[in-house]
């Protein structure tokens, strides 16, 4: 970076440089009066400040006070400014991360210096057209300063949170490591970490594994920003109180939700399934598993595998696969490999497949049937069609396959082909 303000400043003549001083002069002769007016304005017009208390303030005021004499000697040219002159204020930008301030908060208090400072120089300058002309002379150099200043302060602030993210990245990703090893941390920052996220070694948790498999506005499937930007938008507390344990893993986003009292791993899916849509609207497609629920952290490896094993389920173009909505024949069916759909009987696949294509009448007959127990007149009231419709369909079922739905082996076997016809896309992908 160059070095300071005074640097390059235009040569004046000799009475501009005589009222430039005294204007110089009059305001170090106010310099406490303008610090304190400096304090307070921030105090009405930064809302982060206003909430803090005397000790704060007498901190802000000190800072106030040293940027304000580096940049009088600065305005006077008696000094340039270097790197090493700001070493307090970066130490205070940092002081300001650590309590948690916002950067913009931090670069709003430089702006509401500088134009106290102004309008202090414009105060003492006077009405006299020599005197304004001086005070003009100050406005370069003085900006000069103020973005000197407040560009070093602000890489301060980002290189303190850096290692602040950076950090915490690390204590999440190796509590995620000890909790996937199947023990929950009993001592040190990771047992504190893991009580933040409340997680206890019998809490009952659940795995959620996503992926990235689109993104609209990059392309770029590798990239970190998928991982943070999803991570982010997982840990973002659903139906419960509290926050996620979310961490970027091997080419995968891991989110650890607790199921909280009052709650069911219905609601964690909701939750993580409103997420997925939500960002597939806004560009970014991702394939998600959630397993089912883990009873305490010796549970959590099982959990984890079931979750990646859920995304054999999502299709390329992504979604969710929650296994606690899902029955066991649902899971089978929909783990089916070639093998399997080879099995299926021509007749039925054929006749299936041509259903499909007329809006599935055949399917959700079929499916109506089972769920009535074999009552036809039940399964018609359900589908809202007639009776002898219902018996229409089962009795074209039966001739264009060969299986009477009303024998329970071929009901379960005409299920069966459904459901893997349903398990699969056009191509034979799954869904």
């Amino acid at each position: 970076m160059p070095r300071g303000p005074a640097q390059g400043a235009p040569a004046l003549s000799e009475p501009l440089s005589r009222e430039r001083q005294r204007i110089l002069h009059a305001v170090q002769d106010r310099l406490e009066e303008i610090a304190k007016t400096t304090v307070t304005v921030m105090r009405t017009e930064i809302p982060s400040y206003a909430l803090q208390d005397e000790r704060f303030f007498n901190d802000v005021r000190d800072q106030v006070l040293t940027h304000y004499r580096m940049q009088l000697a600065a305005l006077a040219g008696d000094r340039d400014i270097a790197p090493e002159d700001l070493v307090f204020s970066r130490a205070a930008a940092m002081r300001r991360a650590r309590a948690g301030f916002a950067l913009e908060d931090w670069i709003s208090a430089f702006r509401v210096g500088r134009q106290v400072l102004w309008d202090a120089l414009l105060d003492c300058a006077g009405p006299s057209a020599e005197a304004q002309q001086a005070a003009l002379s100050l406005v370069t150099p003085l900006m000069r300063y103020v973005d000197y200043a407040s560009t070093h302060a602000a890489q301060a602030y980002v290189e303190y949170k850096q290692h602040v993210v950076a950090d915490a990245d690390r204590e999440r990703r190796d509590l995620l490591d000890q909790l996937l090893s199947g023990a929950a941390p009993t001592r040190g920052p990771l047992l504190a970490a893991a009580q933040a996220y409340g997680i206890g070694p019998h809490s009952p948790m659940m795995a959620v594994v996503a992926v990235c498999v689109d993104d609209t506005r990059t392309g770029d499937l590798t990239s970190a920003e998928h991982g943070y930007a999803t991570s982010a938008s997982l840990s973002v507390a659903g139906p419960w109180a509290g926050r996620t344990l979310v961490v970027v893993r091997h080419g995968e986003v891991v989110a650890v939700p607790v199921v909280r009292t009052g709650m069911d791993a219905e609601d964690i899916c909701a939750h993580f399934e409103a997420v997925q849509r939500r960002l597939a609207g806004e560009g970014t497609k991702l394939a998600m598993g959630i397993s089912t629920v883990a009873r305490g952290a010796g549970e959590l490896p099982r959990a984890h595998e079931e979750a990646r094993a859920a995304l054999d389920l999502v299709s390329d173009e992504g979604g969710v696969a929650a296994l606690p909505r899902l029955s066991p024949f649902d899971y089978l069916a929909l783990r089916a490999d070639d093998l399997a759909r080879q099995l299926v009987d021509p007749r039925v696949r054929a006749l299936l497949e041509e259903d499909r294509r007329r809006g599935d009448p055949l399917a959700a007959t079929i499916r109506a049937f089972a769920e009535a127990d074999l009552n036809l007149r039940l399964a018609a009231d359900r589908l809202r069609v007639h009776h002898n419709t219902a018996h229409y369909r089962l009795r074209r079922i039966e001739e264009r396959t060969g299986r009477n739905p009303r024998r329970i082996a071929d009901l379960l076997e005409l299920l069966v082909a459904l459901a893997i016809r349903d398990g699969a896309g056009e191509d034979g992908e799954h869904q």
